[in-house]
Order: structure tokens, then C-alpha cells, then sequence
């Protein structure tokens, strides 16, 4: 039994598992910093919040481990299943009473001790459907114009749904995985450009006919005509970047976080990290974001070439994942895009953000325990038939 344990740890992704614990260790401290004056002012304690994302970490070691133990054959034949699943929970959250409204949006579910943003599960159901299908009519992808069809039919109803919550960045941020998956998969190059001339002109349509879209456009490109309106946020974030300079103002100095940095734990975290240890910090952080993604993405490179197609994909799947929602939150703290409610990946509050990225770092550990026993097997039959011989 100890063996069998020490090989199976053996065979999980150490890189990837010391890299994503670093990060959400790192987003624990953060968070704290972050959060301290505002929880304080809200709950009278000033560790409310500290303490909340505590739990959520520890039960998202629990997570991880869970995941881990769990074969990568068990999400391919629940994929359809979670496909469905990815609908329900949607149209749930739209439901007055069963969704819970929040600044405008409403995509929380209220469970007592928590509110669970259903989008965040989404994310990661949707890369498992679409791997699923990519195992099993992967030849009609690359060579018929219906392989591609029918995951974008199901792309256009979940982002319909996400729409009407409304939740723009996650939209975005699912259809870029998968249109990126597909692309991966080998699908012809026409759809693509068909799809994208019709994206572009759902989301100019989006802007123009939604006027805080519209507004939230405006303030992005020139935020200090909107310095105490719509452009607020990313004058007081852009304000925490100048005040960082190269090497910060010291952790838990940060003044942008007491009350003129909205959202200063959750979606504009990276300001208060750029604030409190200043470009250094920042780029040590990007590198970690870096390092783990390109491991991810080569882990699945691995899993393709053993043609262990459905782990191949799911590890692409997370990893673009990761690196959208990582350049889209940091684009919008450093004013390149526009405003979304996108958390910054392991780091930002949240527990709903923080399990689903434990669960898909628990299922890349999979894949990597996958890939490494396979090639422990072919390596193992090779040497005996070398023997033999």
C-alpha cells in the first residue's frame, strides 16, 4: 500500500502542483492584504474575509485530491451529461428568488454559508463536453463542415444564457477556449473565419444597442473623461499601478484599497499586488502564470501524441482557459481592455472561482498520472520484448 502511494505521487505533475499551490498560497496573502479595511468596515473583524477564503482553500486541497483520484474515463462518459447539466444551471440562476442579484448581474446561487457563481462551473464543464466530443468525432471535425457546427450550436445557447445574466467576460472567455480547441483539434479554417466575422458583429451589435456596454467602452478608452463615473475603477487602479513604481509601497501599505478601489480583493487584485510590491512583483507573478500554463499546454502535447485524445484536450482546454482569463483580468487592471467581472485565476476572493480552478488543476494532475503510467507501461513492454528478443 505505501508503495502504491509513493508511485502514484511519483507520477502526478510536480511541476504543475508546486507551481498552482504557489499561486493560491500567494493569493491567500493577497486577499488578506486586500481585504482587511473593508472587511473590517462591513463585518466589524477585520480577517472576515481571510478567514472565509481559508476554508475555501482547504476544502479545495480536498478538491484537488478528489479530482485526482478520479479516471479521465469517467468525464468522457459524462460529458454530454455535464453538457446538460451546463444548461440547467443556468436557466436555474435566471429564475427570480433561486438567482441572487448582485451589482446589476444575476449569476449567484445562494447555499447558505455561500453563493455559488454558476458560471465559474460552467467554464470547466464546457471543455470537458467539447473534449468528449473531440474524442469521439474527432474525423468529422478535421474533414466536415458538421463537426464544427455542432459544438457551436451548443456554444450559442450557454452564451445566450451567460448574456442574460448578463456575464459578457465569460462568454468570451468560453468561446475562445473552444474555438481555440477546435482549431487545435485541426477543423478547416473557413468556419473560423465565418464565425469570427459573425462574432465580431454580435458583439459591435451587443455594444452599441447595450448602453452600459457602450459606457464601459467610452471610459476604457479614455477613462479620465469618466474619472469619477463609469471610468472610476480603472483611474483608481491605474492610480495603485503609479503609486508601485518599480518595486512597491511594502505589503499591506497599499492606500487604493481603503475605499477607492472598488472590487480591491476580487476583480482588481493584480492593482492592489502592482501597488504593494510594485513591477517586480507583477512580473514575477506573470511568470508563475506563464510557467504553469506552458506546463499544462505541454502536458497535453504529451497526451496527444500517445493519442489519449480526451486528456490531450481537457489539459489545451484548461490551459487556454487560464491564460484568457489571466491576460483578460490583467488587461483590464492595466486599462488594454475593457472593464469585465473576470477574477484573476488562483489568486482573486471568491470561492466559487477558487474550487473550479482546484478541480481543473485536480483533473490536469489526472492527466498527467494518465500520461506518465502510460508511458511507465510502454517503457516497461519495451525492455521486455527487448529481453525476450
Amino acid at each position: 500500500m505505501i508503495k502504491f502511494f509513493r508511485t502514484s505521487a511519483f507520477l502526478y505533475d510536480r511541476w504543475i502542483l508546486s507551481i498552482a499551490l504557489t499561486l493560491i498560497l500567494f493569493g491567500l496573502l493577497m486577499v488578506s492584504s486586500a481585504s482587511m479595511v473593508i472587511s473590517d468596515r462591513l463585518y466589524h473583524e477585520p480577517f472576515h474575509y481571510l478567514l472565509r477564503q481559508l476554508i475555501f482553500l482547504i476544502s479545495g486541497f480536498g478538491i484537488i485530491w478528489c479530482m485526482t483520484r478520479i479516471p479521465l474515463a469517467f468525464w468522457e462518459d459524462m460529458s454530454f451529461i455535464l453538457l446538460l447539466l451546463c444548461f440547467f444551471v443556468l436557466l436555474l440562476v435566471l429564475i427570480p428568488h433561486v438567482g441572487s442579484v448582485v451589482n446589476g448581474s444575476r449569476r449567484w446561487i445562494h447555499l447558505g454559508f455561500i453563493s455559488l457563481q454558476v458560471s465559474e462551473a460552467v467554464k470547466l464543464m464546457m471543455i470537458l463536453y467539447l473534449a468528449g466530443f473531440l474524442q469521439r468525432h474527432l474525423k468529422e471535425v478535421q474533414t466536415q463542415m458538421s463537426g464544427f457546427l455542432k459544438p457551436m450550436i451548443f456554444l450559442f445557447f450557454i452564451g445566450l444564457l451567460l448574456l442574460m445574466e448578463p456575464d459578457f467576460g465569460t462568454t468570451a472567455v468560453i468561446a475562445m477556449t473552444m474555438l481555440s480547441l477546435l482549431f487545435i483539434a485541426g477543423a478547416r479554417l473557413l468556419p473560423f473565419i465565418i464565425i469570427f466575422a459573425l462574432v465580431a458583429l454580435g458583439m459591435i451589435g451587443l455594444i452599441v444597442t447595450t448602453p452600459y456596454r457602450m459606457q464601459r467602452l467610452t471610459s476604457f478608452l479614455n477613462p479620465w473623461v469618466h474619472a469619477y463615473g463609469s471610468g472610476y475603477q480603472l483611474t483608481q487602479s491605474l492610480i495603485a499601478f503609479g503609486r508601485g513604481g518599480i518595486f512597491g509601497v511594502g505589503l499591506g501599505n497599499s492606500v487604493q484599497k481603503l475605499f477607492y478601489l472598488p472590487e480591491a480583493h476580487t476583480d482588481f487584485i493584480f492593482a492592489v499586488i502592482g501597488e504593494e510590491l510594485g513591477f517586480i512583483g507583477e512580473l514575477l507573478l506573470i511568470i508563475l502564470f506563464v510557467l504553469l500554463i506552458a506546463r499544462i499546454i505541454y502536458l497535453g502535447q504529451q497526451a496527444l501524441r500517445q493519442e489519449q485524445w480526451f486528456g490531450g484536450y481537457v489539459a489545451w482546454g484548461i490551459g487556454l482557459w487560464l491564460a484568457f482569463q489571466t491576460v483578460i483580468n490583467i488587461g483590464v487592471n492595466i486599462g488594454l481592455l475593457p472593464t469585465k467581472g473576470l477574477t484573476l485565476p488562483l489568486i482573486s476572493y471568491g470561492g466559487s472561482s477558487l474550487w473550479v480552478s482546484c478541480a481543473a488543476i485536480g483533473i490536469v494532475l489526472r492527466v498527467a498520472y494518465e500520461v506518465q503510467s502510460s508511458g511507465t507501461s510502454s517503457s516497461s513492454a519495451s525492455r521486455l520484448r527487448q529481453r525476450v528478443s
